[in-house]
């Protein structure tokens, strides 16, 4: 959702320094990466197939980095953002990105918040300046931060609330996980986000939107030279808020017993099971574990005709509706999911036997080699198309170093899923599906009240980054 626009431009009066840390090589891809003196880890990526740019910053803070019972301020901030500096009208930036025939959003997760512009490259240099000074001089007005702060309360009614889907998965997370703060929603508790005020966001924002806690991604017509002139002039200026804090959070405690839950819903149109484990992360230097079940979950469900659920319970009547998922750009370890709708007349509890009677004959007889192969062909097939949008080049080195990965380990991920054995999917499979550190739960039709007349709602889970 495009929500209302921002303002920022400008840096500061200081003299432009030199880049330090510069790597390009034919082995990084063509990626270009070096920082600024004050702290700036700037990534170029080059694609001059047509004159167009995109500018991500991403700052390493996010929602699981919030202080107990201030939940949602760092979407609150986002949102406020776009309310103006000293050089902008609130509003401005966006309505001066769109004038120019570009767009521009911002969207927050448990571990970083980014903002991005895409633009014809000659205009590269105008919404530099503006990120900048956004970076530097944000201004938010006595009257700015109540009317955003509804904003973003009726985009919780609107997003969550409303929708049982939604509140179905904030419910789950926050049973999954005991401690950790990813148990909290990215867009905050409602009763904590009523609380949030203007002293908060100010607070979050001088704490934390610094050039050395912040990644500048550049995608498309640019090249480094340019890049590194336009980063030395606007942000190169800007000084560093002091050292940046190392990212320590709660962690979980060992669990030892899986759980269980169940919600209902009138607006639900049929039962939907979710089976969440607690799972690990891509790590520095270490992502075998993360090819694997990045691997495991397109076997297992990524695909309703060839998958293993999908062969086993939908190509066989028993399930309408298979899917299992897993993201490791994650600063903590994160979550493997898994889904299903059962087929008409299948009840909830023979739907979820059918499903663990599959998963235990995974267990133990392991993926067909010709299925471990083809997911992978698969798998490398889509990373090779992604390669043709600049936006999704962007995104994945500003996810990778946001959640600390290094350059050299988003560009060894290729590696390190062709190097995914039977054994390793195997070992993390046996690690995550046998993990007492499960969450299973039924999202159930209800018989709705007498008065009650609504349309069905969604039943799909949120993704764990807010948009707007």
């Amino acid at each position: 959702m495009l929500r209302p626009t921002l303002p920022a431009l400008l840096a500061l009066t200081l003299g432009a320094m030199p880049v330090l840390a510069e790597t390009t090589t034919p082995e990084n891809n063509g990626i270009t990466h070096f920082t600024l003196p004050n702290g700036l880890e700037t990534v170029v990526i080059q694609d001059h197939r047509a004159p167009v740019v995109v500018q991500i910053v991403w700052y390493r803070i996010g929602s699981a980095d919030e202080p107990p019972g201030k939940s949602g301020i760092a979407h609150y901030l986002e949102h406020l953002m776009f309310k103006g500096t000293d050089k902008l009208e609130p509003g401005e930036l966006s309505k001066t990105v769109t004038a120019n025939g570009g767009m521009d959003n911002a969207f927050t997760s448990y571990d970083y918040t980014a903002y991005f512009q895409r633009i014809a490259s000659d205009r590269l240099s105008l919404v530099m300046e503006m990120e900048a000074d956004r970076m530097a001089n944000l201004r938010i007005g006595e009257d700015d931060w109540q009317a955003e702060r509804q904003v973003v309360l009726e985009e919780r009614a609107q997003r969550v609330d409303s929708d049982p889907g939604s509140l179905f998965a904030e419910e789950r997370y926050a049973t999954l996980y005991y401690n950790h703060p990813y148990g909290r929603p990215v867009i905050g508790w409602r009763a904590e986000m009523e609380g949030l005020t203007r002293e908060d966001a100010l607070e979050w924002y001088d704490n934390h939107y610094s050039p050395n806690e912040a990644i500048l991604i550049l995608a498309g017509d640019v090249t480094p030279e340019r890049a590194r002139e336009l980063a030395e002039q606007y942000y190169g200026p800007i000084p560093a808020k002091g050292e940046a804090e190392p990212r320590i959070r709660p962690q979980e405690p060992t669990q030892r017993s899986p759980r269980r839950m169940e919600m209902s819903d009138p607006r639900v149109p049929q039962p939907v099971m979710s089976r969440s484990y607690i799972a690990p992360e891509r790590n520095p230097g270490d992502q075998a574990d993360a090819a694997a079940l990045t691997v495991l979950a397109e076997l297992l469900g990524g695909s309703m005709q060839t998958s293993i659920l999908g062969r086993e319970l939908a190509m066989q009547g028993k399930a309408l509706w298979v899917n299992a998922g897993y993201d490791g750009f994650s600063v903590d370890p994160t979550s493997f999911g898994i889904s299903l709708v059962p087929a008409d007349g299948m009840t909830p509890e023979d739907a979820e036997a059918e499903l663990d009677k599959v998963l235990a004959r995974f267990l133990e007889t392991g993926p067909d080699p010709a299925d471990l192969d083809r997911v992978k062909t698969q798998i490398e097939a889509a990373r090779v198309y992604k390669l043709d949008s600049a936006h999704g080049r962007a995104y994945d080195y500003g996810q990778g170093l946001a959640t600390g990965l290094s350059v050299q380990d988003v560009n060894d991920w290729p590696d390190s899923l062709a190097a995914v054995t039977a054994d390793d999917v195997m070992r993390v499979a046996r690690t995550v599906l046998d993990s007492k550190a499960s969450v299973t739960g039924w999202l159930l039709p209800a018989e709705p009240a007498p008065a009650a007349a609504e349309a069905p709602a969604s039943t799909d889970t949120p993704s764990p980054e807010v948009q707007g």
